[in-house]
């Protein structure tokens, strides 16, 4: 059994004492789902939920969610430059906004809006491209000149004079934040209770195949048969993609984010600039959240380094004197696998029944629900779900792509 702090008020009569039953792995499935954080859960969830397919396996090298969805700063907005993007967002963030009742568990979802900040002439005209853009799909999207952006955020520093002068911002007032363990905790405990098996400290070494097909998967728990794979690994895709013998355009960076002390509630909604480079928000219980861009270098580090803090806070207190005495708490980093467009890949591998989830970069939180929906029934039909058919490997020989760099020049 696994045992997990509940949320304050949470009743879970079903189990009492657990959210999800930690399984030992058995011989054979029809689904084995490799990732263990929330898109592999959300995966999961909706194989059963959507498809009725529950002889599955969640494979987690180490504990539940504690890869990446642990590691995130938890910003949900669908306010994406392109087509493609705006689809598979914008239906994620439509999921979210019920995903409490579905899951039947407390997230702690908050629509408090996000700001982008625009700091020159040229950030003005892209940003108003982007809200014209978002409207036409549909997605919640304004632009506000510096004295609305102060009546939304009143802690921001809309002073001319000083470095980056903030010209004005777009706003989506949907966006917002949500407690990412929760998230987590709430697939595990819906999936678990459809019958799928969780098996934490299962680390993937290789794979057994026949031909164009995978028929098992080699883990630190014996050799397990299975159907179908799903890849839902983030930074680590590349590592199984390369024992399988597939490349694909992805690099694994470091991404760093820091937390300050406990503060009363001060700041409203987010606030993104890439420009200054930084963005940041208030938690549920008061610490403020500060995240950049991924670090230049290669890597699976999953830690700080202290030029990349001193940075963020130079830029939060560029843009919210408020905050110049607030003291730094922790900070961390994640894995993220970047594209060369900053788009994710989706779909089909050159195996018949292997399919991939990967490359979301800093965007993968916001898009959990959507991708587990679309992915799940990628992987039940065996064929790209509409939403994610942009997103496949092919277009980086067709030249399809996706270019979401205006979108992701900031982690977001």
């Amino acid at each position: 059994m696994t045992t997990a702090p509940l949320p304050p008020g949470a009743h879970l009569p079903e189990h009492p004492d657990h959210l999800w039953d930690d399984a030992e792995p058995k011989k054979v499935y029809d689904v084995v789902v490799v990732g263990g954080g929330g898109h592999g859960l959300a995966t999961a969830h909706y194989l059963a939920k959507n498809h009725g397919i529950t002889n599955v396996a969640v494979l987690e090298k180490g504990w539940l969610a504690g890869g990446n969805m642990a590691r995130n700063t938890t910003l949900i907005r669908s306010n994406y430059l392109w087509d493609e993007s705006a689809g598979i967002y914008e239906h994620a963030l439509r999921l979210w906004e019920g995903l409490e009742d579905d899951l039947g568990y407390p997230i702690l979802f908050s629509q408090r809006g996000v700001l982008n900040l625009a700091h020159t002439e040229q950030d003005v005209r892209d940003s108003v491209r982007r809200v014209e853009a978002n409207r036409l799909n549909g997605i919640d999207a304004e632009w506000l000149g510096p004295d609305e952006v102060a009546k939304v955020c009143p802690i921001v520093n809309v002073s001319a004079d000083i470095r980056y002068p903030v010209q004005g911002a777009t706003f989506q007032p949907r966006a917002g934040i949500a407690k990412h363990d929760y998230v987590a905790w709430g697939f595990a405990r819906r999936a678990s209770e459809a019958g799928i098996d969780i098996i934490q400290d299962c680390e993937v070494t290789g794979f057994v195949t026949d031909a164009d097909r995978v028929t098992g998967v080699r883990t630190t728990r014996g050799t397990i048969a299975t159907g179908t794979v799903a890849l839902c690994a983030a930074g680590h895709t590349s590592v199984l993609l390369d024992m399988l013998g597939v490349r694909a355009p992805l690099q694994s960076h470091p991404l760093q984010a820091l937390v300050s002390e406990l503060l009363e509630p001060v700041h409203p909604t987010i606030v993104m600039s890439n420009a200054v480079h930084v963005y940041v928000s208030q938690a549920h219980k008061g610490e403020l959240v500060m995240g950049a861009g991924v670090d230049s270098a290669n890597g699976y580090g999953q830690r700080g380094a202290f030029h990349i803090i001193e940075r963020q806070m130079a830029a939060a207190v560029e843009l919210f004197p408020v905050f110049a005495r607030a003291h730094l708490l922790r900070s961390w980093a994640g894995v993220v696998d970047v594209t060369p467009d900053a788009s994710p890949i989706v779909g089909a591998t050159p195996y018949e029944n292997v399919f991939l989830n990967c490359g979301w970069g800093t965007g993968g939180f916001k898009a959990t629900p959507g991708l587990g929906w679309a992915f799940a029934d990628t992987v039940a039909h065996g064929r790209p779900h509409p939403l994610v058919a942009p997103f496949g490997l092919d277009r980086f020989v067709t030249g399809a792509l996706v270019d979401e760099h205006g979108a992701a020049a900031v982690a977001h």
